[in-house]
């Protein structure tokens, strides 16, 4: 196994586990324990997990990008679960605004079984997901490539978004909070999101519960700035009152 492998399998269990410990990851993987040491060193560096005694804990802080491939495998039934619920919003002949989010590779995925949809997104994951729909029209927007999130970001992915007018937006966030808004950790990729809402009769909001009372670096738009909030749970009484207040319909597993 090469080192990044390793390391990356230990971020997905940090991710999982909270913590992990030095001997155990030596005899999982079959390594020295000093090795550990240099990978959970280059997790610290990188700002993913923070030194503990005999081993190391997640980074907390909402604003750390994961890899990606991290982020899609981390809650992944509470994600199948929005996709899920949007799916079964969505109708033959729609146009779909997606954006570069791990959860939107999900409702991507739960899209499949409809037919002639149009859908629009920075998603490079999603592009390459969708390359065997036979009867979609599927459009990227172009932009800058981020490293690390598969997405294409920048002035040029909003000017395109701005050239048209979709059924849906779904877009997902680092925070959702009553104050804050909806917020996240990249400004450009935030940028695009606003723009795909505003591109969008309905604005879905895709979080799933750990998203909730957490603020992240950059704004994304306020509670009424979407339509509809998809989740995976049943949220707290007071976030339900705000939604009721505000008007926006709110789905979650019943």
């Amino acid at each position: 196994m090469l080192a990044i492998e390793r390391r990356n399998e230990i971020l997905e269990k940090l991710q999982a586990d909270r913590r992990v410990v030095v001997s155990e990851l030596s005899q999982i993987y079959d390594v020295s324990e000093e090795t550990i040491r240099r990978d959970l060193e280059k997790l610290v560096n990188d700002g993913y997990a923070i030194k503990s005694y005999g081993g190391a804990v997640i980074n907390e802080n909402v604003n750390i990008d994961l890899p990606f491939n991290i982020r899609k495998n981390h809650n992944v039934i509470g994600k199948q679960r929005i996709a899920e619920l949007i799916s079964s919003r969505i109708k033959d002949g729609e146009s779909i605004m997606l954006d570069a989010s791990s959860t939107a590779v999900y409702v991507a995925k739960a899209l499949k079984g409809k037919r002639n949809l149009t859908l629009i997104t920075n998603s490079v994951e999603i592009i390459i997901e969708l390359f065997d729909v036979p009867d979609w029209s599927v459009l990227s927007t172009g932009g800058v490539s981020r490293e690390g999130s598969f997405a294409l970001v920048g002035p040029q992915t909003d000017k395109m978004l701005r050239s048209y007018h979709v059924d849906r937006a779904v877009i997902s966030c680092k925070g959702f909070d009553l104050a804050s808004g909806l917020t996240d950790s990249d400004e450009l990729l935030a940028n695009n999101k606003k723009t795909m809402l505003d591109a969008a009769k309905e604005k879905i909001l895709a979080v799933d519960s750990s998203k909730f009372d957490k603020t992240a670096f950059t704004a994304v738009g306020m509670l009424e700035d979407v339509t509809t909030v998809v989740t995976d749970e049943k949220p707290a009484a007071k976030w339900l009152q705000a939604f009721k207040e505000l008007g926006i319909e709110c789905i979650y597993p019943k």
